[in-house]
């Protein structure tokens, strides 16, 4: 055999070996029982409860509410202009029509581009997307808005990989859009008006999510809440972000409303290397491993006392605890003060809720992340509320800091703050919200 023939022969038995393997090259699709949903979700209920509420602040003309753009504002005597503030400074603000957008704000996340290092925050609009570069803190500059995939919705939910962003959407038929962030780059903002944007790619293997989960170490993105997989995981290779590609379900336990995954490095040693998913499931902390997108796991699914509607949550770095919000139990609970729900997960088969750390603030929680040994979270009608965590061991965490963005509401409810991105390595803290915009923020403690 000649040797050009070999190689022919070997590169075929290869890629034959590689579909065996599914690597994700085999053209996977959504059907069948895929497209099935979770008819006992308690989401239905829990949105139509945020449209009335929304529908009430339209009629007060509150949603969105017209305010000015604002800059270098510090936090003196508890006030930073109009809004409470203990050890976090105002770098600027951002209004929902400066940012391109005719309705109300929801999720955000960050990027940084890889080799100027500038910092850009993607917020989350009704309408669509937008891109603020925020290197300059003080000085916010909106490059552009990627308008929705079909209609404006109330919940977008975004996450970037390989300088992508993904956005998925509760509006119909929305489906997963895809724009590359890298250019960014070249654009400038026009002397009036927003730059409008075209999506780089799109997949349409399921219509609306609920959120839009990723994991920038294996390059797989997770739709939660969708009407597939049960309403479940379900997964998409996007190592090619122009070319995502379905690539498996979980649906053991119906709907998930949010998840973490990670590559595991924490003390359970039986799963160490392995992908696994924390998802927060309406009633309960669920753990799937899903290291093999063929075979998922289901290790751990725990209820817990005043369940009303388990959100979101967040790993610490060592990955031996996680904190979790329930978003109904301040409005439906017996105690109405922000509760965080402190879970010791170093047995991935057996978490166990330690204790639960109660705000003086009355009001609902929504959406926090974890940053060495400070917790960020976005509690509605509380604004920004940081905590310091280092005890997170023994059930000790203390309020540090904290900048309210919603000066027109103090109780439990859906107006306020809807989410935040603590990563950028310059320390600026981006906080979406719902009816005012975006603010960038800087702590001080």
């Amino acid at each position: 055999m000649n040797r050009t023939l070999l190689l022919c022969v070997i590169s075929f038995a290869l890629f034959v070996q590689t579909l065996a393997m599914g690597d994700g090259l085999k053209m996977l699709n959504c059907t069948g029982d895929c497209q099935q949903a979770d008819i006992k979700a308690r989401m239905p209920f829990v949105m139509k409860l945020k449209i009335e509420d929304h529908n009430r602040c339209v009629a007060e003309h509150k949603c969105p509410l017209v305010t000015n753009s604002l800059s270098d504002i510090q936090c003196r005597n508890g006030m930073a202009d109009e809004y409470e503030c203990n050890n976090v400074d105002l770098l600027s603000f951002v209004p929902l029509k400066e940012l391109g957008s005719n309705g109300d704000g929801n999720d955000i996340w960050g990027w940084t581009d890889p080799e100027t290092k500038r910092e850009y925050a993607i917020v989350g609009c009704a309408d669509g997307t937008s891109f603020v570069d925020v290197t300059e803190p003080t000085e916010p500059v909106v490059l552009g808005f990627l308008p929705t995939h079909t209609s404006s919705s109330l919940w977008r939910d975004l996450k970037v990989y390989s300088n992508h962003v993904f956005i998925g959407s509760e509006a119909s038929n929305h489906g997963l859009q895809v724009y590359d962030l890298l250019q960014l780059r070249e654009l400038r903002p026009p002397t009036s008006g927003v730059n409008i944007l075209d999506e780089t790619a799109f997949y349409g293997e399921f219509g609306s999510s609920h959120n839009i989960v990723g994991n920038p170490e294996t390059g797989f993105i997770y739709a939660v809440g969708s009407r597939t997989c049960t309403s479940g995981l379900h997964v998409v290779n996007v190592r090619d972000p122009l070319n995502p590609q379905f690539e498996g379900c979980f649906g053991q336990d119906g709907y998930v409303h949010d998840a973490q995954c990670v590559i595991y490095h924490g003390p359970d040693s039986r799963y160490e290397g392995h992908e696994i998913c924390f998802c927060y499931n309406e009633n309960t902390l669920t753990i799937v491993d899903v290291e093999y997108k063929s075979d998922m796991k289901m290790l751990a699914r725990v209820p817990y006392n005043n369940a009303f509607y388990t959100h979101q949550g967040w790993l610490n770095e060592e990955q031996t605890h996680l904190l979790l919000d329930d978003e109904l139990d301040e409005l439906y609970g017996p105690n109405p003060h922000t509760r965080t729900l402190i879970w010791n997960v170093e047995k991935l088969d057996d978490p166990v809720l330690i204790d639960s750390f109660y705000s003086e603030k009355q009001a609902t929680d929504h959406n926090l992340y974890i940053k060495g040994n400070l917790a960020y979270e976005a509690n509605y009608c509380a604004g920004l509320r940081i905590l310091d965590i280092t005890d997170i061991e023994t059930g000790n965490l203390k309020e540090v800091g904290y900048f309210d963005v919603a000066p027109d509401c103090d109780s439990p409810g859906f107006k306020g703050s809807w989410s935040n991105y603590p990563y950028f390595d310059s320390g600026t803290i981006v906080v979406s919200s719902i009816e005012r915009g975006l603010f960038v923020l800087k702590f001080t403690g």
